[in-house]
């Protein structure tokens, strides 16, 4: 099935704050959230995963850390990114997997998830 498409589930995923708002830092993101929404536009799953990026980015090279980034989209299935603001570098890894980047303000990270999906591609 090609999610993509637009034909079943869609997952997305964000950097997430304590407060259930978008964290401003990608790739030193403490913890990040997966959502999957249906065709319907309705929040089908959340899950949030402390991923420790804030740490992690400076204790290993900088390809490493884009690799660990990489694998936790690829475990995931993530067909969108939302994000505040990330490096070029970042960003450009990112766009190179297929992935849409959406960048959103910070804001209440479900309503973000929520309004990525609704995105037309295009």
């Amino acid at each position: 099935m090609d999610r993509r498409a637009g034909m079943g589930a869609m997952k997305l995923t964000v950097p997430i704050d304590e407060d259930g708002q978008v964290d401003s830092r990608f790739g030193r993101a403490a913890r990040m959230a997966v959502g999957t929404v249906t065709d319907g536009g309705q929040l089908a799953d959340w899950q949030v995963y402390d991923v420790g990026w804030d740490v992690l980015h400076d204790q290993s090279a900088h390809g490493q850390h884009h690799a660990r980034v990489v694998r936790f989209l690829k475990d995931n299935e993530i067909d969108r990114v939302v994000f505040v603001q990330a490096g070029q570098s970042m960003l450009h890894t990112i766009d190179k997997m297929g992935l849409l980047l959406v960048q959103a303000p910070v804001m209440d990270a479900k309503d973000a998830i929520l309004q990525a999906a609704a995105l037309q591609e295009g």
